[in-house]
């Protein structure tokens, strides 16, 4: 596994505590706004922004399919068409698409251990891809 974070050297084989550490500092407006972590085979899974306004995605290369992650609970704060702003890019979301740099976390120790993904995150296909 190989994880990346904006601004940041990759790390190989990182452990679950910087993983855990480094998603938790991530911020739309601070120095480090994405991070990703891939496998052997080039599968891999995506955040942007952070704190609670986070996007999650994941790639899977034998199906060449990118997912959005979404949930039950859609943001009232947050309506479909708002956006996601951070150093890449402005990305619109849909109000079930927000979720809290703790969930971030999960999904990302689940993919790092090949286990299922957390029973709150849903997938669906990600938009123009």
């Amino acid at each position: 596994m190989k994880f990346d974070i904006e601004g940041k050297a990759g790390i190989t084989t990182p452990p679950p505590i910087q993983i855990a550490r480094a998603l938790k500092s991530l911020r739309s407006y601070g120095k480090s706004s994405y991070a990703s972590l891939t496998d052997t085979e080039g599968n891999y899974v995506q955040v942007a922004g952070g704190g609670v306004s986070c996007m999650i995605e994941r790639f899977e290369i034998d199906a060449s399919q990118r997912w959005r992650a979404f949930h039950d609970k859609p943001s009232p704060m947050r309506p479909d068409g708002t956006i996601l702003v951070f150093s890449a890019g402005n990305i619109p979301m849909r109000a079930d698409e927000w979720f809290m740099c703790d969930q971030v976390v999960e999904v990302f120790l689940a993919f790092l251990k090949s286990a299922p993904f957390p029973p709150f995150v849903h997938w669906r296909s990600a938009p123009g891809f």
